[in-house]
């Protein structure tokens, strides 16, 4: 079995990690997988270095969420605070399961989409109405922002402006 030496640095985000809350289990030296029981919900995310040196986090649970590459691991603590506080006050939502939901539907919608669009050959037309599909559903999620009150203010949205 190999060993993996962990650093002083790693040792100590693991610690910041830990003090929020996580269970943190560094997988090696390049890889960090960090779970948060909420009681009402379970988060987990993993990261770990790119070819590029940059640090690539990713949200597993509840629903499996790319976020992005940052520069250093204290960036990546950073957002992930973040994230665990914005599911902390999600939770007094009573739509939170409905919530969940939707984004694995929609998840599990792109992995069907990948499917359609590797192992078929589609119509123009067909390509068309789906793309339609999509602009309404992104009309939908703007018409809804505005008509919704904003509970969360400490950080902007990445991509709902």
């Amino acid at each position: 079995m190999k060993k993996y030496i962990i650093s002083t640095e790693a040792a100590q985000h693991a610690m910041k990690l830990t003090q929020m809350g996580a269970n943190v289990k560094q997988v090696s030296g390049k890889l960090c997988y960090v779970s948060f029981d909420l009681g009402y919900i379970t988060l987990e995310y993993v990261y770990n270095i790119n070819a590029k040196g940059k640090y690539f986090l990713e949200r597993i649970k509840p629903y499996p969420l790319p976020i992005k590459a940052y520069d250093n691991e204290d960036d990546v603590i950073d957002i992930i605070e973040i994230d665990v506080e914005q599911f902390r006050n999600a939770a007094n939502s009573s739509h939170v399961s409905e919530f969940i939901t939707i984004s694995n539907k929609l998840h599990e919608t792109i992995k069907k989409f990948e499917d359609l669009f590797l192992y078929y050959n589609v119509p123009a037309e067909q390509i068309s109405l789906l793309l339609k599909e999509v602009d309404e559903m992104n009309y939908t999620i703007m018409e809804t922002k505005a008509n919704s009150k904003r509970v969360y203010t400490k950080k902007e949205p990445e991509t709902l402006k």
